[in-house]
């Protein structure tokens, strides 16, 4: 990670209004602390070891919400369910895209089926696109994010409903 990336997650950070971010990979080490009551991106805390691979795929949490189950009917409508929903849950802070490119389609639409291992979203962190994977196959019963804002760490991104 270089200084001008380490300057846009400052940035980012002091943006969003998060109070610490934590990023450790292999040979790398970041936290930022901002302090509460001002949080006006004041940075109390820097640390970087050596630079390492980028993470390229990651495989998304998948929970069950305390929420009450729905589905959504062939004709689109949303209807109760028997079977409980999952969500898939953000696994990082960044920029929430459905689509790899604003001119495709986006990976997971209401009603699509999906299998475990396949792309939902991208999320982009410091300029890195990381591909979004289920760990869960079902329908996509509601989408919890909007195309393009920032997201949290584990933000709800979809509703599933197992088949």
């Amino acid at each position: 990670m270089n200084i001008t990336q380490i300057q846009d997650l400052i940035k980012f950070v002091s943006k969003s209004g998060v109070s610490e971010v934590e990023i450790e990979q292999k040979d790398f080490k970041i936290i930022i602390k901002t302090h509460e009551p001002e949080r006006k991106g004041k940075v109390h805390e820097v640390v970087q070891m050596p630079t390492a691979a980028p993470i390229q795929h990651m495989v998304m949490p998948a929970t069950a919400p305390p929420s009450a189950p729905v589905a959504i009917s062939p004709k689109g409508e949303v209807v109760e369910s028997k079977e409980t929903t999952i969500e898939i849950k953000s696994p990082m802070i960044g920029t929430f895209y459905r689509s790899s490119t604003p001119d495709k389609p986006a990976f997971a639409e209401v009603g699509k089926e999906i299998k475990a291992g396949d792309v939902v979203c991208v999320i982009e962190a410091m300029k890195l696109f990381n591909e979004i994977e289920s760990e869960v196959g079902g329908r996509i019963v509601k989408v919890l994010a909007t195309d393009s804002t920032p997201v949290e760490f584990d933000q709800p991104l979809f509703l599933i409903e197992p088949v």
